[in-house]
């Protein structure tokens, strides 16, 4: 009971979110299916004229249903960037097999006795087509939408995690920081909606199917014509609402934007969330910057790809990451060199600037859990090595498979895990407490190292490259606004290791909201009012 209402709390208090995304949830999953009807249909109706076509389009529609959702996604991004783009096209791939298959049998299955009574009377194959075909077809047709809408809604979610916007974002941000009642902030509307577009859809199926082949035996004419204005009206309102939120929201983007624009984007966990915040915040406290975010949008690639295609214009990265994934280095441990020529190379080979170093380094570290570390008598991470084949390793999928991270690793130190488990996020320390891993990587500023009693081990043989945050920012914008550098300096002068710590286990351990904890550190300090 007290968990519904500490959901009913953190819900009331985020309502003015909540609602936002749900908004442009309903945006994104309309233009989805709207785009997939028109292409659908109309490649239904084709196959079912020109047969040799059916077995092609429905085998790549097949096809393109097989491939894993995030895996399309995923493959989408260095084509169409990050955004509404990538995620609509994901969604409308996946939901043209419905229509398309639904199309094609509804079209060609129509009796042939009917058919013939049309060219009897001397119709043409279009005639026919619209005035027999389609009408008679209809029904299947609609299922087929229908299957693809309520689809849409589910696979939508996936918008959230490329800034796209969306209750996604809720429900990975949630993910990503064990704050359940986020991801049921995200999920319970996301539901919902879903019952809405399989109930709008129902009543359209209704509504095209004809009165013959509808089993009316229980109502009455009287009653019939009234359920046909009610479902009529909903769906005249529904309409209504959708076509009035694409006018209002697109009116309201272009009211707001301003000529001096810049968007901050960020990665997928918890320090990333906190300074986009504080470093939007920053930056249209003591400017005329109109500041967009773009919070949660993946791993290092996506956000170093969105940087260089112009789509974001800051982000925070670390020293090590560029240095080692990025630019392909071998780990070293030298800070001034791998600074150095970080950020000579990204200027010289991708025109992104690389600011001044913040005052804390978020290294990558091998953790264990107290009673795995007593029970080997671990302190070093070469003491790790002697068992390493009789523990399971759950780490991140980013660590995974970079060089500076467990590939590297894994050759430094000459070892091989019994089991290698991926988990983002807090979910690497619910897993450690829970037993079901015994080995973690872990960010030297992670809020959850104490409330976890994780013992950090020695990297006695320096394999992990220094990890100092710096901002990434797009030359051009640089020159445009170069106050941009100074607040950021005096930013990253502000934060060390302690401080950082703290930020973030406010927003682990005490679920505060990451907007809100940039916001107040920054008041404290005096930078904002």
């Amino acid at each position: 009971m007290n968990f519904i209402q500490d959901f009913i709390t953190y819900a009331s208090n985020n309502i003015n979110q909540i609602l936002s995304l749900f908004i442009d949830h309903i945006k994104l999953t309309a233009l989805a299916v709207i785009i997939a009807i028109l292409i659908g249909v109309p490649l239904g109706i084709l196959i079912a004229y020109y047969k040799r076509a059916s077995k092609p389009v429905i085998g790549t529609a097949n096809l393109i249903q097989a491939i894993p959702s995030m895996a399309l996604l995923g493959l989408s991004i260095p084509l169409l960037g990050i955004g509404v783009l990538p995620a609509t096209t994901m969604v409308v791939l996946y939901s043209l097999l419905p229509i398309i298959k639904n199309t094609y049998t509804g079209v060609l299955n129509i009796n042939e006795d009917t058919l013939e009574a049309a060219k009897a009377i001397g119709l043409t194959k279009f005639q026919i087509l619209r005035k027999v075909r389609l009408p008679l077809a209809l029904p299947i047709i609609m299922a087929g939408v229908r299957v693809s809408a309520v689809t849409a809604v589910g696979l939508m979610t996936m918008a959230g995690y490329i800034g796209a916007g969306g209750l996604g974002f809720l429900i990975f941000s949630g993910i990503s920081t064990t704050n359940n009642y986020q991801i049921l902030a995200g999920a319970v509307p996301a539901a919902i909606l879903a019952l809405l577009v399989d109930y709008i859809f129902a009543s359209i199926e209704d509504l095209v199917t004809p009165l013959a082949l509808q089993n009316l035996s229980n109502q009455s004419t009287k009653e019939l014509a009234r359920s046909r204005r009610r479902k009529k009206l909903i769906l005249s309102l529904s309409g209504l609402a959708i076509l009035a939120l694409f006018v209002v929201t697109g009116l309201e983007g272009r009211s707001k934007k301003s000529d001096r624009h810049i968007i901050v984007g960020g990665k997928d966990f918890t320090e990333q969330y906190i300074m986009t915040h504080m470093m939007a915040e920053i930056i249209e406290a003591k400017t005329d910057i109109q500041v967009e975010r773009k919070v949660n949008l993946g791993g290092t690639q996506v956000c170093f790809n969105a940087l260089s295609n112009d789509e974001i214009d800051i982000y925070l990265d670390y020293t090590g990451t560029i240095y080692g994934d990025t630019l392909a280095y071998p780990p070293i441990s030298d800070m001034e060199e791998v600074y150095n020529t970080s950020k000579k190379d990204l200027k010289k080979g991708y025109n992104i600037e690389v600011l001044e170093q913040m005052g804390f380094n978020n290294t990558y570290g091998i953790g264990v859990s107290k009673e795995i570390a007593d029970k080997y008598n671990l302190k070093t991470v070469s003491d790790l090595a002697r068992v390493s084949d009789k523990l399971t390793f759950g780490f991140s999928l980013e660590f995974i498979n970079r060089e500076d991270g467990l590939l590297g690793l894994e050759r430094r130190y000459n070892f091989k895990a019994k089991d290698v488990k991926g988990l983002n996020g807090a979910n690497k320390y619910l897993a450690l407490d829970n037993g079901e891993t015994d080995v973690l990587d872990v960010f030297a500023t992670d809020g959850l190292i104490g409330l976890y009693d994780i013992v950090v081990l020695e990297d006695d043989k320096n394999f992990f490259p220094p990890y100092y945050a710096v901002p990434l920012v797009r030359a051009e914008i640089l020159e445009e606004y170069p106050e941009i550098k100074t607040l950021l300096s005096d930013l990253g002068h502000m934060l060390d290791d302690a401080t950082m710590i703290e930020l973030n286990f406010q927003v682990d351990e005490l679920q505060k909201d990451p907007a809100a904890v940039a916001r107040e550190f920054l008041i404290d300090q005096g930078i904002i009012d």
